[in-house]
């Protein structure tokens, strides 16, 4: 896992840093314009061969903050390095911080060329050093027509720290934002970085390490609440299936789904299941979706019985309940969901609240007494917006601060689906999701992230260390994207489907089957 910080959050690393382990301000923003440059040289080097760069031209935009100061330094390297390069001054030079004069006067004596009126046009390439991760209003006026004018250029664009105009902590576009295909970020992805729309407006991010670190000199950790993101090697870190075991063994799955011609979304939550490797998996249904669900899957088992001696017995058979696909939100579904969620809860079973099951709580607001701290919910937008009554627009504003708000209510495990998922629990425990991609956006998505999430906590049930829901829910989250990754790559992202996801799930659980052979 990779650490995410909010801003106030980098602000007090870069303090530390600076005034508790004395690495002097001007050091850390030398490595940062190190690390930038090096990727820019990188790129062009890729772009035109090593040694082959004088039809280059580099005009990097400063403001008078430290992120300006880290763009005049970046000039300065390019320019020492024999690249055409040349600095055009956004900011006001008598409000530069004391660090940023002290690279422009550096820059000055290397002879690093100035543009007071740049043709934007003349450039290939364009480095945004205006803004950095403080920026909290609306860009406007001048600013704003710098960062249109660096916007229209056909030139390749680099930001420094984070796009000039993103929102450090949210993602928002504040007014206008400069659109990168580089940001190099700094010691840590910032959680703009992270959510949409800046995301986009970043294009690939790389994370430099320029010496700043969340340690103080006792050892505690600075940014304790900070974000986290999975990476490929947390699935390598999944239980290792023990030779001995044997189906029961490997976990068994409820799932309480499917409503009178609805079972496809019953059969894509359970083939995920299956396939993510649960050892059992029945599911409990309509009598009319008995034939098509045998027939789809047979490894499923299946029972329509429902009546306390069969509920009990289905009950206590489990390991993990799953409740909502493809349920529907009247008659017998909603006697099933508040059967199975009431006493799911009172055994103590992890419960994953789906769908359908979503959509019931959503009108039934009572019934959230039943859930807790072993409850899984798992809304996309439209689904959130019904659980809080607040419109999409106003969550997509701050989607962690309304995941926070809504796990603290509900006292569980919050995963709110979108293109950056958020997951975090009544802790402030708090993953971003960063895997995946746009043509995940089909139907049957969500049921196979269900499904992934119930055969995850099966993976952990005879595991010896014990990890928190939260991290088992990102987890899984994180495998649903990678197998949309998979897909995208074989089928397109127009043509991909959820049952290609599922058919990437064994390819990506064999990381962690190479570890557990290691």
């Amino acid at each position: 896992m990779k650490k995410v910080v909010t801003c106030s959050q980098m602000k007090l690393l870069d303090h530390g840093t600076i005034h508790n382990m004395h690495v002097p301000s001007l050091v850390l923003m030398e490595r940062a314009a190190l690390a930038t440059a090096e990727e820019i040289r990188k790129y062009l080097e890729k772009k035109n061969g090593s040694g082959n760069l004088k039809k280059e031209r580099i005009l990097t935009v400063c403001g008078s903050g430290n992120n300006g100061g880290d763009g005049i330094a970046i000039a300065r390297l390019l320019h020492l390095a024999g690249i055409r390069s040349e600095i055009y001054l956004a900011g006001n030079p008598d409000k530069m911080t004391e660090e940023t004069r002290h690279q422009w006067d550096i820059a000055m004596s290397y002879q690093v060329p100035v543009m007071n009126n740049p043709v934007w046009d003349e450039y290939t390439v364009i480095v945004d050093g205006i803004f950095g991760v403080g920026l909290s209003r609306e860009i406007t006026g001048n600013y704003k027509e710098i960062i249109d004018h660096m916007n229209e250029a056909p030139a390749y664009k680099a930001a420094v720290d984070i796009p000039s105009g993103i929102h450090g902590d949210t993602g928002a576009v504040l007014g206008t934002a400069f659109e990168a295909d580089l940001t190099v970020t700094f010691a840590y992805k910032k959680r703009g970085l992270c959510l949409y729309p800046g995301r986009a407006y970043a294009g690939r991010t790389v994370v430099a390490d320029i010496g700043i670190y969340d340690r103080d000199r006792d050892g505690s950790e600075l940014a304790s609440k900070a974000a986290w993101h999975m990476e490929k090697s947390d699935v390598k870190t999944l239980p290792a299936r023990k030779p001995w075991g044997n189906k029961g063994t490997f976990g068994k799955v409820l799932l309480v789904a499917g409503s009178k011609g609805m079972c496809g979304a019953a059969c894509l939550s359970a083939s995920a299941a299956l396939h993510g490797g649960a050892g059992m998996v029945k599911i409990q249904t309509v009598e009319e979706n008995r034939i098509p669900l045998q027939s789809l899957l047979p490894e499923a088992m299946l029972t329509s019985e429902f009546d306390e001696e069969a509920n009990r017995k289905n009950l206590n058979w489990c390991d993990v309940l799953v409740i909502g696909p493809g349920l529907g939100t009247e008659g017998s579904g909603k006697e099933r969901m508040l059967w199975f969620l009431e006493n799911g809860a009172k055994a103590g079973k992890p419960v994953i609240l789906d769908a359908d099951g979503l959509n019931i709580l959503a009108m039934h607001p009572q019934w959230m007494k039943f859930l807790g701290e072993q409850t899984i919910l798992t809304p996309h937008m439209g689904e959130m917006s019904r659980l809080c009554g607040l419109d999409v627009s106003e969550l997509k504003e701050d989607p962690v601060a309304r995941a926070y708000q809504y796990a603290e209510k509900s006292g569980g495990v919050l995963v709110l689906k979108d293109a950056c998922t958020v997951v975090t629990d009544q802790n402030e425990k708090l993953y971003l999701n960063l895997s995946g991609n746009s043509g995940m956006a089909t139907a049957g998505s969500g049921d196979v992230l269900s499904g992934i999430i119930a055969a995850v906590l099966c993976m952990y049930l005879s595991c010896e260390e014990e990890q928190e829901l939260s991290y088992k829910a990102a987890l899984a989250v994180y495998i649903h994207g990678l197998c949309g990754d998979i897909a995208r790559e074989k089928k397109g992202s127009h043509g991909m489907t959820a049952k290609d996801m599922i058919e990437a799930l064994p390819e990506v659980l064999k990381l962690a089957e190479v570890q557990s052979k290691g």
